[in-house]
């Protein structure tokens, strides 16, 4: 009992705490913000350059893009209160653990950083030499774990990639259902659609499905949680991702819902009413409105198709007002009012509360 007493002191003095709001909420919705400071404004920074004709803003967003495995390791360090060189170590294991992962990159920084943050604050500042001892401690078991576990829950990503290839062998009506719900949900939690998506070579009508998902929850959510989060929100969400409302959802999963339903009733659109090819590159199916990666990745498609649209048979269009139309109710349109519509009533049926969808933006 005491030996027990005295481990609890312990871990107390050195500000270990293993609970489920510090770690399955605050650490979770920190790990959202250092993707969003990371590769979703690197995303916009390239799309900007790009349509700008700016390299030099390309290359600022890919620097912005390569460094996502460690803002959000120092964004969940930082969340769970790590001391400096814990917190400074997180640098190389979350770029480890996302490089390791695959599709389930974020996931994986998520587990595999706070598992480092644990040992990391175990030894700190617990010897004289403590600029070696805690970051030594931090990186190795920190890089360690991600050799060891990294891929298995990579391999999270990949069961969703197998989800979602299975439902575009459907009618493209349930197809289109099923890859917008699966992969806007997929979008939202911590894995990366877009890595699932351009790991599928997703395009064609599955890849305009996939970017009604991913749109029905970007702008859904931007949309349903206006009253809390007013204009920072909506372009936080709408422009940047979904992810920042993981921590709500985890105290309330029911909050999801206007999303899902927003998904429900654009995959059809999609890809019944509107017939929307997405061909350009894969990675644009998994993006949503993210930087309106997933728009400009519609247009440029029907003009030049990508390698794999290419391979998988589609050819370039001439878009006509349908398509056109198409392109701005599904990424847009469908999105905004049907989550508008479902959170409306579920607020006044008391489903959502105020405050329950506020976000730190």
């Amino acid at each position: 009992m005491n030996e027990t007493r005295s481990f609890s002191a312990f871990l107390k003095k050195q500000g270990i705490e293993i609970t489920w709001q510090r770690i399955g909420i605050k650490a979770l919705g920190a790990m959202a913000q250092g993707l969003f400071a990371s590769l979703l404004i690197g995303t916009i920074i390239n799309t900007l350059g790009s349509q700008l004709g700016l390299p030099f803003l390309n290359k600022i967003g890919a620097f912005a893009s390569q460094a996502t495995g460690a803002a959000m390791a120092v964004s969940i360090g930082w969340a769970l209160g790590a001391p400096p060189f814990v917190l400074y170590s997180l640098v190389a294991v979350g770029q480890a653990a996302n490089s390791l992962g695959g599709s389930g990159g974020p996931l994986a920084v998520f587990f595999i950083t706070v598992i480092a943050v644990f040992f990391g604050k175990l030894v700190s500042k617990i010897t004289p030499v403590d600029l070696i001892v805690t970051p030594f401690v931090t990186i190795v078991t920190g890089v360690t774990a991600a050799y060891f576990l990294a891929p298995p829950v990579g391999r999270i990503g990949t069961a969703f990639g197998m989800a979602i290839m299975w439902a575009t062998n459907m009618r493209p009506f349930l197809m289109g259902i099923l890859v917008s719900a699966i992969v806007g949900i997929v979008l939202t939690l911590p894995i990366s659609s877009a890595a699932v998506c351009a790991s599928l070579g997703l395009v064609g009508l599955a890849g305009g499905a996939a970017l009604a998902g991913c749109s029905a929850h970007m702008v859904g959510f931007a949309v349903a949680s206006f009253r809390e989060n007013r204009a920072g929100g909506l372009l936080a969400q709408g422009l940047g991702t979904s992810m920042l409302q993981i921590p709500n959802l985890m105290k309330k999963p029911v909050l999801w819902i206007p999303a899902v339903a927003a998904s429900v009733v654009n995959g059809p659109a999609a890809t019944v009413l509107f017939k929307l090819r997405q061909n350009g590159p894969p990675i644009a199916s998994g993006m949503g409105t993210s930087g309106l990666v997933g728009p400009l990745g519609l247009i440029t498609g029907w003009v030049s198709p990508s390698e794999a649209a290419l391979a998988a048979g589609e050819a370039a269009q001439s878009p006509g007002p349908l398509q056109w139309a198409g392109l701005f109710v599904v990424c847009l349109g469908i999105p905004a009012l049907v989550s508008l519509l479902v959170s409306e009533l579920m607020r006044k049926s008391g489903w959502i509360k105020s405050g329950d969808l506020k976000i730190e933006c």
